[in-house]
């Protein structure tokens, strides 16, 4: 039988098994969608994480964003509000939370991209439920995109240390997760070249428009996004592409397991910095008893 097109999703049908979904203008910066990645030079040490606020908005819609980067100062702690920015210029990649959830309940996975050397904006939504269909979310990333990407030429302490040229990446949790696979399909953005929409369901038929290395991870006993759901939207997408499976994995089982923000670092690093150590580890990183992991390169 072939899957649904989509699985829409109610706040009720989440609690119902017990779950909520959690933990899941844009001229400014635009670029034809195929483009060839120049290699930048990856950094070889982890940095410190700062971490600013902003206030943007989208029309009448607020879209407050907490920006994470990398930092001067000694690696491994929290992230400091307003530290300096690190020598250096580096690639935009965001993160969308889920349902009920927050850019600091997510740093697990957002602080280990601006350790990296990702500016890793990551909005605050108050998600509802229609607006994720009707493509809301999707654009109010766009537009923070925008934003983020504008402040290397504002009065701003990143100007100057952001790198828009390799593209950006997009990365995402269930209703994140949903957000961010709506901009591949659905709200098309062309400057995304790296995506991670992690337990989310199929928005739509890819965008020619959009062409990313896109990585899916997902658990297989997902009992609130559908599992064969993100197989789909997988299945739809061009290479290169990969999909981490968590076996036995519910929708948030795999927050705890460290071989996820790894990936999600090595998917990162390699298609925004074009870093083929990153590529390579890939497969090691992602291993283990209780994981499936598939990468069609070509």
């Amino acid at each position: 039988m072939p899957m649904q097109r989509r699985t829409f999703l109610s706040l009720g049908a989440a609690t119902g098994v017990g779950l909520s979904l959690v933990g899941a203008g844009q001229a400014l910066g635009r670029s034809p969608a195929a483009r060839t990645v120049t290699p930048l030079d990856a950094p070889a040490e982890p940095f410190a994480v700062g971490v600013r606020e902003y206030a943007w908005t989208r029309g009448d819609r607020r879209c407050t964003t907490f920006v994470y980067y990398p930092a001067t100062g000694e690696p491994g702690g929290d992230p400091v509000t307003d530290a300096p920015v690190a020598e250096g210029a580096f690639p935009v990649c965001n993160f969308t939370h889920g349902y009920g959830a927050s850019p600091q309940g997510s740093e697990f996975v957002i602080r280990p991209l601006a350790e990296a050397g990702f500016v890793v904006p990551a909005p605050h939504f108050q998600f509802d439920f229609g607006q994720i269909y009707s493509g809301e979310y999707s654009r109010d990333v766009s537009e923070i995109i925008t934003r983020t990407l504008a402040l290397n030429e504002a009065d701003d302490p990143l100007a100057g240390h952001i790198d828009a040229a390799p593209g950006v990446g997009v990365s995402g949790h269930s209703m994140g997760g949903m957000t961010t696979h709506g901009l591949l399909t659905a709200w098309p953005d062309d400057r995304i070249t790296a995506a991670i929409p992690q337990s989310t369901v199929d928005m739509g038929d890819p965008a020619s428009e959009v062409t990313a290395k896109v990585l899916f991870v997902h658990g297989d006993q997902d009992p609130t996004c559908p599992y064969d759901q993100g197989r789909q939207a997988y299945e739809e997408l061009s290479a290169p592409k990969a999909f981490l499976t968590f076996l036995g994995g519910d929708h948030v089982s795999f927050w705890s397991d460290d071989r996820f923000p790894v990936t999600c670092v090595d998917w990162m690093r390699w298609s925004l910095y074009g870093d083929t150590a990153a590529r390579d580890r890939l497969p090691e990183d992602a291993s283990g008893d209780d994981t499936s992991w598939e990468f069609i390169q070509e």
